[in-house]
């Protein structure tokens, strides 16, 4: 008999999510199709009325057809979508009714989060996210693998987490992300501690013992801190932080690759991912979907400000801190939420991924020509750094461990953070 685990709607206070028909996420998303998507599209007969199949199929799964530009073939030029205006909204795919939701199971429950790569979440606009939990629910039953019972995520590679030990951290965590201290501080304790965590023997710290332990560094974390000054980051640690920065961006569509063929598109890759660690501060930036403007070199992002000189720094500070919250709370940090990641893992990476919001955030303002990224700046670096999180495979691939491995045991993760804030 199958048990369908209970579902925790996010915690985050005063986040809101309402669809304003945007479409962006129409344009930007690969989505993948159940075979209950696949019937009622075949009920729709589309493939008689368009002429050729709407879907492709790639390595065994059915994915929606794109276009060349990588929209959806279904997206209309008023940004609706044609299966939703001519047979409503339960005729869609579930991935498409679904989004921004997110599930993230564990042994005993399931944790509703939700995506930042829409750009209502991250405007905060619509009705408050919780009032919408029951029908996000109802929806999830199209999606049975989420609600069944998953392993506890552990604290530390080959450290299972004990009983109240994610909890405890979360629970320390949370309220040190919204506190009162500067943006720069927040973040760069959240990096100390991930650090911290990583060096220390957890074997022989457990359980209400483990606990104590962060309550302890988190307490004295503002005062921590200026012990241990942040110096500038070496070229080599740029170089890394570049690198994820591509790792996250990287958007492959299934148009171009299906014209390029799987090893030409495995060095086309390789070519694009050469081009971002590149040194020369003289090269252009490749373009990145989603940021429009005039091409720049990694010389001018270099040159913008950090986001803590940013004219609207209350509103993104206000944004940051609801992205970081909401993906801890949301279950988007450690666990099935991320890869399958230990919490000490998911928490390093969660620190690089906020320092590549920083990066993309002033190469946005680079392209606009302004000195310090603004609000607007902010919104597209988050939508287009959290994008992949938990969906892009890579992201939780070897190349991305062998990354933060070296910041930990070479390296220093919080010098790259700092330049961007």
């Amino acid at each position: 008999m199958s048990i369908s685990l209970p579902v925790i709607p996010l915690a985050t206070p005063g986040q809101r999510y309402s669809c304003h028909g945007c479409g962006h996420c129409c344009r930007d998303f690969t989505v993948q199709l159940r075979e209950a998507d696949r019937e009622r599209l075949d009920r729709q007969a589309w493939t008689a009325r368009l002429g050729f199949d709407p879907t492709i199929k790639l390595r065994g799964q059915h994915y929606l057809r794109q276009r060349e530009d990588g929209s959806c073939i279904f997206l209309k030029s008023d940004g609706r979508c044609q299966v939703h205006a001519e047979f409503g909204f339960e005729e869609k795919p579930i991935a498409c009714r679904f989004f921004p939701y997110m599930l993230s199971p564990a042994s005993a429950s399931v944790r509703m989060g939700v995506s930042f790569a829409c750009q209502s979440v991250v405007e905060n606009k619509g009705s408050v996210y919780n009032a919408q939990a029951g029908e996000a629910q109802r929806m999830a039953g199209e999606i049975p693998e989420a609600l069944a019972p998953a392993g506890e995520a552990h604290l530390a590679r080959k450290r299972p987490a004990e009983p109240g030990e994610l909890e405890g951290l979360e629970r320390r965590l949370v309220p040190w992300i919204g506190g009162p201290e500067p943006l720069a501080t927040r973040l760069d304790g959240l990096a100390w501690l991930a650090s911290t965590l990583a060096a220390a023997n957890l074997d022989r710290v457990r359980g209400s013992r483990f606990v104590e332990l962060v309550d302890t560094l988190v307490t004295h974390l503002a005062d921590e801190l200026p012990h241990h000054p942040v110096a500038p980051a070496e070229p080599r640690e740029r170089m890394l932080l570049r690198g994820a920065v591509f790792a996250r961006l990287e958007d492959p569509k299934l148009a171009i690759g299906g014209r390029l063929g799987r090893w030409a598109g495995a060095l086309e890759q390789g070519w694009r991912y050469w081009r971002w660690r590149g040194e020369n501060p003289s090269r252009l930036v490749p373009r990145v979907r989603g940021l429009d403007g005039p091409a720049v070199t990694f010389g001018a992002v270099e040159s913008v400000h950090g986001i803590m000189q940013s004219p609207a720094l209350t509103e993104c500070d206000e944004l940051l801190t609801r992205w970081i919250r909401a993906s801890i709370e949301g279950g988007r940090v450690w666990g099935s939420g991320y890869y399958g990641w230990s919490a000490v893992d998911g928490l390093f990476a969660l620190s690089l991924s906020t320092a590549c919001v920083g990066w993309v955030a002033r190469l946005s303002a680079a392209m606009a020509g302004r000195t310090a990224p603004d609000l607007t700046d902010l919104r597209v670096a988050v939508r287009r750094i959290d994008r992949s999180a938990g969906r892009a495979p890579w992201l939780g691939g070897n190349t991305e461990r062998v990354r933060l491995a070296w910041f930990r045991q070479y390296g220093e993760l919080r010098r790259v953070l700092a330049e961007q804030y």
